[in-house]
């Protein structure tokens, strides 16, 4: 039978996420309509044989290319029409799938996600991404301007609105670890940038699938739930904060009127800590700031009595940190690097 929905985990040494990600395939609500391909991006550990003693496709890279070139991999070996992408951490519900398909009733809907639900052992680091997760869709309204003034209004109301939006609607762009596309829109976009390797390759796709396809929307479907298991070492947590900055810098070289996701607060915090060499109580307040610049914190240790949020603020400020710093580093990294399309796959791949 023709499946109606491929699902592709791109996976580096990700054994034990891709084993909890195919159980819990394996227990969806229309596992008989689903194709499952994992490809293995070049992984030293079992990934390959874990996937394969699932009953699953495998698809393997003789070396490590990047979750772009890996999506690229599944999307060209995919059968379905629609095609949707889970990371190797990540944990559906047994309706993922169906929601999934269900979100392209309408011919217009070219893409289509879900909530992404950050899930670590009991800590301070749960209660945090919870709060402040992450992985959110970004809106339409980022749509509306490029300019830095509009962006800087969109990111103090951020910090002031109390709960991120839920309902069912159309969005700006998707994360990658929850996303799914018409094949056909994939392919007329141009398919992965694969000089993206981590971070910011889903938004550049968005970007081209909506520009590429006249009327085409992209559809936030809260039914379509997935659990992400993070690490639960805060050093993680500012590794993938540093590469989302990396691939934010790439993105601004390929969309030069798209500006940078820099990040306003770390900047201010280092000029006061330099400025309390001449007014020492200005060290005070490069202390307490980051409870008022980032007041979402206070608001949930009262409304929901969590003593812990309050720490809320300097740990986004240690994102923001470790993200802007990414920029800089991938600002460098690019410097040369001029505009271009993406490039097409060459023939890597070893099948099994």
């Amino acid at each position: 039978m023709h499946p109606e929905l491929t699902v592709v985990i791109p996976s580096l040494n990700g054994a034990r996420g891709v084993d909890r990600c195919l159980r819990a395939l394996a227990a969806q609500t229309i596992r008989a309509r689903l194709e499952i391909l994992v490809v293995d991006d070049g992984s030293t550990d079992d990934t390959a044989a874990v996937a394969r003693a699932h009953g699953v496709t495998v698809v393997s890279h003789p070396r490590n290319l990047g979750i772009a070139a890996a999506r690229n991999t599944g999307l060209t070996a995919a059968k379905a029409d629609i095609i949707a992408f889970l990371d190797d951490d990540c944990e559906p519900e047994p309706e993922w799938a169906r929601q999934v398909l269900a979100g392209y009733a309408d011919e217009d809907v070219a893409g289509v996600c879900g909530p992404i639900i950050p899930r670590t052992p009991p800590g301070l680091l749960r209660g945090f991404l919870s709060r402040n997760n992450p992985l959110l869709p970004l809106e339409l309204e980022l749509a509306e301007g490029y300019s830095l003034p509009y962006r800087l209004f969109l990111y103090v109301r951020r910090q002031w609105s109390p709960r991120p939006k839920t309902g069912a609607r159309d969005v700006y762009s998707f994360a990658g670890a929850n996303m799914s596309f018409r094949r056909k829109a994939l392919f007329d976009a141009g398919q992965f940038d694969e000089r993206f390797r981590f971070g910011a390759e889903e938004l550049d796709m968005c970007m081209r699938v909506t520009q590429t396809i006249e009327g085409a929307r992209l559809a936030f479907v809260p039914q379509a739930r997935v659990v992400h298991h993070f690490k639960p070492q805060l050093s993680d947590t500012l590794r993938r904060s540093r590469s989302y900055g990396i691939g934010s810098a790439r993105l601004h070289r390929k969309w030069p009127e798209l500006p940078p996701t820099f990040f306003p607060v770390p900047v201010f915090i280092v000029a006061l800590l330099a400025a309390a060499a001449w007014l020492p109580a200005l060290a005070v307040a490069a202390v307490v700031a980051p409870l008022a610049l980032y007041p979402r914190g206070i608001q949930a240790a009262i409304r929901d009595h969590r003593a812990p949020a309050l720490l809320d603020g300097y740990l986004l400020l240690a994102q923001e940190t470790w993200e802007d710093i990414g920029i800089v580093q991938g600002f460098w990294r690019f410097r040369r690097l001029a505009s271009e399309p993406p490039r097409e796959a060459a023939s890597r791949v070893e099948s099994s």
